[in-house]
């Protein structure tokens, strides 16, 4: 008999601060991708974005708070264990723990947009799929991004639904 393959959903980010969106897009892609698990990989720094507003630990804890009743979405840090903050290397970590599972990577448009600048992009869609969730205003700029052209439609799915309007750079200016 053939075991079923494990499908796991993988939003990574530095949570500052996690908020409702986060939970939509997890809970739409559990549903959408039937995923026996989302895991928050907080990040400690986004190599992309400056300085977090809230250190490391008050990140994980009100990400963990946020979740409590949904036991699908697993928090974690993992850069103490792989040593590195880059996707790539997070996605091959998981890759081994999980070898009977299969990946998806779960970003937001305006993360499609800069995809090509990620550490081993293309790599990064080899190993795991990928689920872009629309986000106003980068639908427009993401579907005429170079990853978007360039990864195979096979590993890449880009997710209209219903938006949560807001962001973590929007609550952090509250």
């Amino acid at each position: 008999m053939s075991r079923k393959l494990k499908k796991i959903g993988i939003l990574g980010g530095t949570f500052d601060p996690c908020h409702k969106g986060h939970l939509k897009i997890s809970k739409e892609a559990k549903k959408k991708f039937k995923l026996s698990k989302v895991i928050w990989a907080v990040t400690k720094k986004n190599p992309f974005k400056r300085k977090s507003s809230y250190n490391l630990e008050e990140r994980l804890k009100n990400s963990k708070n946020l979740t409590k009743k949904y036991k699908f979405i697993q928090v974690n840090y993992y850069e103490n264990i792989i040593k590195s903050n880059k996707t790539i290397n997070l996605i091959k970590y998981l890759n081994k723990k999980y070898n009977n599972s299969k990946l998806y990577l779960i970003i937001g448009a305006d993360n499609l947009i800069n995809f090509h600048k990620w550490s081993k992009w293309r790599n990064i869609s080899s190993r795991c799929d990928i689920i872009v969730f629309d986000r106003y205003p980068y639908k427009s700029k993401a579907l005429k991004s170079l990853a978007f052209k360039q990864i195979d439609r096979q590993k890449l799915k880009f997710i209209n639904f219903k938006k949560v309007n807001i962001s973590s750079s929007q609550l952090r200016k509250i």
